[in-house]
């Protein structure tokens, strides 16, 4: 609950200090989506009723701190991420340019193209391995990845129109960060 509280009550204050303009109630990010309600609620379930009736299973040190230190470095890196890219940040891709938006290549973003979503999809597995959910944790692993990936071929569309050669030249130097999610495939 620590680890939940945390990162909903950080995007909502990490938000309100970069890009105060998008700031609303929706950036606590609680409402993020049926999605991610049915699995918040079914990570619960699973530790409940595992914990019940294999109480052995949730107390695995070394699993549940393998987990924390997942959950850390996520939130790390995505705060990393928000607090770099500054008004540029948005929980929302954006279709349109605006007059002040530019293409952030420096900080975590000279390791990952993008470290937002790096650090939410560690940080969201890391939920799960910390809680010793095994069901859950291979579900989220396959769910997050498979958003991502959509998600990132959705903004990496845009970004090329915004910025062009430019932004293709990053994406050669630069990986996403995620395993086996190279990004749109763009054919010359």
């Amino acid at each position: 609950m620590c680890s939940l509280s945390l990162f909903h009550y950080s995007e909502y204050l990490v938000t309100a200090v970069n890009n105060p303009k998008s700031l609303s109630l929706d950036s606590f990010l609680l409402n993020h989506s049926l999605e991610y309600t049915v699995a918040a609620l079914s990570s619960w379930i699973e530790f409940t009723l595992e914990n019940i009736c294999w109480p052995e299973l949730k107390q695995v040190t070394w699993l549940s701190v393998t987990g924390l230190l997942m959950v850390v470095f996520g939130e790390c890196l995505r705060k990393a991420a928000m607090f770099t890219a500054g008004s540029n940040f948005n929980h929302v891709v954006q279709n349109e340019k605006s007059d002040t938006h530019t293409l952030v290549t420096g900080g975590v973003y000279a390791w990952f193209r993008h470290p937002s979503y790096v650090g939410w999809f560690y940080w969201s597995i890391g939920t799960q391995v910390m809680l010793c959910n095994p069901i859950c944790g291979i579900a989220y692993a396959l769910t997050v990845w498979r958003f991502f990936r959509d998600r990132i071929e959705e903004e990496e569309i845009s970004l090329i129109h915004f910025f062009g050669e430019e932004y293709l030249a990053y994406k050669k130097r630069v990986p996403t960060g995620l395993p086996f999610i190279k990004g749109v495939k763009v054919e010359l």
